[in-house]
């Protein structure tokens, strides 16, 4: 296709702002998921058992969640904006279908969570206290709502079901009642939700071990052995659990949705494995570097039949390459676009291969510390080590980058489409090129200037996010604790919080 470099520009430039205030957005989401019913737990076991230390929890753990919520709801809102502006011929062509999930997460989902938060902020010592847990409850689902509608709009791009196109307008419409029903009832939606939810209480479950560590070691140090043995050694393990069985959740749900991916996006898994042709028996690579170019990517370290059990759970199984994927595609939708040029149905090879490496390994590890963790603090053990306590951290970046890995291997490894073709329907017409999608009237310097005005903008909500964050973690619990060095001491009250709701 023969395009005049504004055009080009505009392309670039519209994809690499969606790109930016994404991983922005999305760095704060599946901590609000995943620790939004954490914090509720917390809550109900402090008034199931009496036990003043998950009450302690709730408030600060619950300080956290505010923090995230605030900001993740401030980056979020830019999103919807794009859809009409940088990708106007996008949202021409499928609004009434992607409009639909996108007016639920906002009318359901969005007003249940920010209403009940607010009961649940200033309902303190106003509401019963079990139906003020209820109003936490209510945050959690609502959290988790709005991530069911959320990603039914982004799988329906990934695999479009209950849609047609109208013959008049030209444009993708919903058949239907029964077609929006289609859309909740996607298969790849249930399982990336499934995944999603996981991926989201691995990373509260990191954020609660990595700070409760830190702070056990700070305690033990300071001779405040029952701030450290009853507060946070009891988080720190409530931490620890949520990281294993989560990451054993993720590893399961990822592993089912990486399937119907193999049948519904063959070229996407085929980079991530470069497997240039199609192969059985074929093999996991650990690293590789290059493309399917010449004589193929170089290859170090290769696992025999691996691939093809993550494929079809048959490690005898053959799996199509990228090479088989670029015939099937040209033969389905044109080897050619409108102006003659030849179409690469062909992912960045690299960009997908390394992503899902890093998406995977940074799981494993994320779990894996979670697991070393419980080993640490068994039988009344406690965790002293300073440089420990700091190392646990740093490593609650762990999983947030995972997640972020994981998102890029989906958006990357879906191109060249912004709406990729259903395979399993074969005279769908419902999909499109991402070049297609861009806006042809918004000029490469308006989506630029806007460009560096939310990357600044954002930076400077990531600077706020990041020192509340460490204002209020680094202030602890601030709440007198039996038998602690400063109440033996003096005997003076602690200082309320500073952050009270």
């Amino acid at each position: 296709m023969v395009t005049t470099p504004l055009e080009l520009d505009s392309l670039d430039l519209a994809r690499w702002q969606f790109g930016i205030t994404t991983v922005y957005h999305f760095i704060l989401v599946p901590l609000t998921i995943g620790l939004s019913p954490l914090v509720a737990l917390m809550e109900t076991l402090w008034l199931r058992t009496g036990k003043e230390h998950w009450r302690t929890a709730t408030k600060f753990f619950g300080k956290i969640l505010l923090i995230n919520f605030a900001l993740g709801m401030a980056t979020g809102i830019v999103q919807e904006f794009q859809f009409g502006m940088n990708w106007s011929e996008y949202s021409r062509y499928v609004g009434n279908i992607f409009g639909a999930p996108l007016a639920f997460e906002a009318l359901l989902a969005f007003f249940l969570e920010s209403t009940f938060l607010g009961l649940w902020i200033f309902g303190w010592d106003r509401l019963s206290p079990v139906l003020h847990n209820l109003t936490i409850w209510c945050v959690a689902a609502g959290t988790n709502i709005s991530a069911l509608f959320i990603l039914a709009a982004n799988s329906w791009m990934q695999h479009p079901v209950g849609a047609v196109v109208n013959p008049q307008t030209g444009r993708a419409e919903l058949d239907g009642v029964t077609g929006f029903f289609e859309v909740l009832g996607n298969p790849l939606l249930w399982t990336t939700l499934a995944h999603v939810i996981a991926t989201s209480f691995l990373v509260a479950g990191a954020v609660i071990l990595g700070v409760s560590v830190w702070w056990m070691t700070k305690a033990a140090r300071a001779d405040q052995d029952f701030e450290a043995r009853e507060l946070w050694r009891r988080f720190t393990r409530f931490g620890a659990v949520t990281m294993v069985a989560a990451g054993l959740l993720t590893a399961g749900t990822g592993h089912a949705q990486g399937q119907l991916v193999v049948q519904e996006q063959p070229a996407k898994m085929a980079a991530a494995e470069a497997l240039c042709h199609t192969e059985s028996a074929a093999p996991f690579t650990v690293a590789a570097f290059g493309d399917c170019q010449g004589e193929g990517p170089t290859r170090i370290i290769e696992v025999p039949g691996v691939y093809s059990f993550m494929a079809t759970n048959d490690p005898s199984a053959e799996v199509m390459g990228l090479e088989d994927a670029q015939t099937m595609y040209e033969e389905r939708y044109g080897a050619t676009d409108a102006q003659g040029d030849p179409v690469d149905y062909t992912p960045d090879v690299m960009t997908t291969f390394w992503s899902f490496r890093l998406m995977i390994g940074l799981g494993m590890l994320s779990s894996a510390l979670g697991a070393l963790a419980l080993w640490l603090t068994r039988k009344g053990r406690l965790i002293t080590s300073s440089r420990i306590g700091v190392l646990a951290l740093w490593s609650t970046c762990l999983p947030f980058l995972g997640a972020t890995f994981g998102w890029i291997f989906t958006e990357i490894g879906r191109q060249p489409w912004v709406i990729a073709p259903n395979l399993a329907d074969p005279v769908s017409q419902v999909y499109m090129r991402t070049a297609d999608g861009v806006s042809t009237v918004v000029s490469a310097g308006t989506v630029l200037t806007s460009m560096i005005i939310f990357t600044l903008l954002y930076a400077a909500l990531g600077a706020v996010w990041f020192m509340l964050i460490r204002r209020y973690v680094r202030e602890g619990v601030r709440t007198p604790v039996a038998g602690s060095k400063e109440s033996a001491t003096n005997g003076a009250a602690v200082p309320a919080l500073s952050f009270e709701y």
